[in-house]
């Protein structure tokens, strides 16, 4: 049974989602401490945390900062009175997967607690993701390119997963958006660009076409064609 801890210092909210979410099958643990929330994040039994930030003993950034620099690469889905765009780029540039405002519907919540164990549901599914030089292991959260071992931070990981996911395929900036960060941000937002370009940076930015006005593809640098297509990439980029 998944089992999902729910960091939250306020009993009733802390009971209400309890319960909704044992109504649909989840094994859930309630704290009301950031300190208890790291300590069952870490044992490595949870497949999701919801995490309130306003915690009574350690601020929920604090409990998130700690996990990502531990490499603790549980989903997070930050839940919290704090509705802010700059609390919410924050919890999300710390790594967080989601951010959900309070007041919030159950059902909401329930949606996006799926959305984001859907990635680990399939028992089928391959660990393994490969496109040309790059190799991406789901189990180990490690990017290889070739012998050489990459560190990636976690937003930089699910990118790059979605990525492999679908190479060669044109994604947008927006689809981008849904799949690795889960949340409406101002389409005047440059996030998108941003990690592709830390992408380029750490993984070689002949892996990845700009495609003026619509997004980026990822490409097999290592196929005859692809020399003339990633200068042409990394011309396009620079401009942009």
């Amino acid at each position: 049974m998944t089992q999902i801890p729910i960091a939250e210092d306020e009993e009733r909210i802390a009971a209400f989602i309890a319960k909704g979410l044992r109504a649909q099958g989840f094994a859930t643990t309630a704290v009301p401490t950031g300190g208890q929330a790291i300590t069952l994040a870490r044992t490595g039994d949870y497949a999701l945390l919801i995490l309130d930030l306003g915690l009574a003993d350690v601020d929920g950034f604090d409990v998130l900062r700690r996990l990502r620099e531990a490499s603790d690469q549980i989903p997070v889905l930050i839940l919290t009175a704090r509705s802010s765009v700059t609390d919410t780029v924050t919890g999300l540039e710390l790594g967080a997967d989601d951010y959900m405002a309070k007041p919030f519907r159950f059902e909401e919540l329930l949606a996006r607690v799926r959305l984001r164990l859907r990635p680990v549901s399939g028992a089928g599914e391959a660990m393994t993701l490969t496109h040309g030089a790059l190799q991406l292991d789901l189990r180990t959260r490690r990017m290889r390119i070739g012998n050489r071992e990459v560190d990636l931070s976690a937003r930089e990981f699910a990118l790059a997963e979605t990525f492999l996911r679908h190479p060669g395929h044109v994604l947008s900036r927006e689809q981008l958006l849904s799949q690795v960060w889960g949340y409406d941000f101002d389409p005047g937002s440059n996030v998108v660009d941003v990690y592709v370009r830390y992408l380029r940076k750490k993984l070689g930015a002949e892996h990845f076409d700009t495609v003026r006005g619509v997004g980026y593809r990822l490409v097999d640098a290592t196929a005859p064609s692809a020399t003339a297509k990633s200068a042409t990439a990394q011309s396009v980029s620079s401009g942009s």
